[in-house]
């Protein structure tokens, strides 16, 4: 069969990739332990559900707005304003079918082809393929371990050209759980300040699960608001992740750029959801706080079990559910049947014969790292990294 050069542009998500070997494993009988999916461990907390199920007795079942509900834009402006300080009108908000589906809106409206857009690295792997389907060109700041896997303004600068039109981060950020303070943030803005026509598209789906402090937006600089789009959604946050709810807020020009992208691919989100997405957003954060308190506690065991293993270097994440430790020590070790040689071996190798699942780094522009998730529960955390140890420790 023949098909369309568009799907030649792309690649499939690894982490999704990494997702259905294991579920291939599990099929045969085999007991994997999934540290590679993005997506919390809890249940929807109850007073969500409940108002979900109103929804449907109230019967809120026919087509929504493109670009959302207005109660439920309305809520997101509460939102930005209590956490954010922040001041939106529902003119400035689209909903839409997961944050995934707000960044391609964003970027497929701004991005024209052979325009860049700079990503600091690592990155979501999405990000780098968004760009790619827009015809856009990517252009990667390399940051490191070192510097926390945050970038500099000095970075920031060099990397602009006559050709940038985005710039695109997440702050906590997936997967290095980096976390851009708001003097870190200020001092990126002065930089964009000298360059009135770059965008930044500021993904913080991951904004409660910060272990550091308050979390800081770059949209705050009332000299940079207008050129911000804010991706945010209730996947991370309130453990939400099948309802599929992402929104942005932006100019209201924006915003309206990508009403009209969205309007042909999907139109407005599901009803049930918005109306769900309503009481998530405008009531109790409780259950939300305490999954933050559970994952700084799976953290902090995570770190001690990572370093009982020689050989892998791991920064302490501040934000997000995600170690990304550097395991390039292992690449050209072998334990006699299978030769590490990239992340891509590594990761296969914990699969295939620790039955344990990760994201190997290229994926994320990081080729000498894999991604591990602390979305599960500590007792599968505790075995999934013995069986690591085991597995590593036959390698020489």
């Amino acid at each position: 069969m023949q098909f369309s050069s568009f799907l030649d542009r792309f690649n499939e998500p690894e982490t999704l990739k990494m997702a259905k070997l294991g579920r291939e494993l599990r099929a045969k009988g085999v007991d994997v332990i999934d540290l590679s999916l993005g997506e919390p461990d809890f249940d929807t907390p109850d007073h969500i559900k409940e108002a979900a199920v109103k929804a449907i007795h109230d019967n809120w079942s026919h087509y929504t707005p493109v670009p959302g509900f207005l109660d439920l834009r309305e809520a997101v402006c509460t939102k930005l304003k209590r956490d954010n300080q922040l001041d939106y009108k529902p003119e400035n908000i689209v909903v839409s079918t997961g944050a995934k589906q707000s960044l391609a809106n964003a970027i497929l409206a701004l991005v024209d082809e052979g325009e860049e857009v700079i990503i600091p690295t690592p990155y979501w792997v999405t990000y780098s393929e968004l760009v790619k389907i827009a015809r856009g060109k990517v252009v990667e700041i390399k940051s490191s371990a070192a510097r926390g896997f945050k970038i500099t303004p000095q970075e920031l600068e060099a990397a602009i050209t006559p050709a940038t039109r985005l710039f695109l981060f997440s702050s906590p950020c997936n997967p290095s759980g980096a976390v851009y303070s708001e003097e870190e943030l200020k001092a990126l803005g002065e930089v964009f300040k000298k360059h009135p026509g770059i965008y930044i598209l500021s993904d913080e789906i991951y904004e409660y699960i910060n272990f550091v402090g308050k979390h800081a937006s770059i949209a705050t600089d009332p000299e940079l608001k207008d050129r911000v789009i804010i991706v945010n959604g209730l996947s991370k946050g309130f453990a939400m992740t099948g309802w599929r709810l992402g929104y942005i807020a932006a100019h209201a020009d924006i915003a309206k750029a990508c009403e009209k992208v969205q309007g042909q691919f999907t139109s407005g989100a599901n009803s049930i959801t918005q109306k769900a997405a309503v009481t998530a957003l405008t009531t109790d954060l409780r259950p939300s706080m305490a999954m933050t308190e559970e994952f700084a506690r799976r953290r902090k065991r995570v770190l001690e079990l990572v370093k009982e293993i020689p050989g892998i270097t791991c920064p302490e994440p501040d934000g997000a559910f995600y170690i990304f430790p550097d395991v390039s020590s292992y690449y050209g070790k072998t334990d006699g049947e299978n030769l590490i040689k990239n992340a891509a071996d590594f990761s296969m190798y914990l699969l295939n014969t620790a039955h344990v699942s990760s994201v190997m780094g290229d994926a994320f522009g990081e080729p000498s790292c894999v991604r591990f998730s602390f979305a599960n529960s500590m007792e599968k955390i505790e075995e999934g990294w013995k069986r690591i140890g085991e597995a590593l420790a036959r390698l020489h």
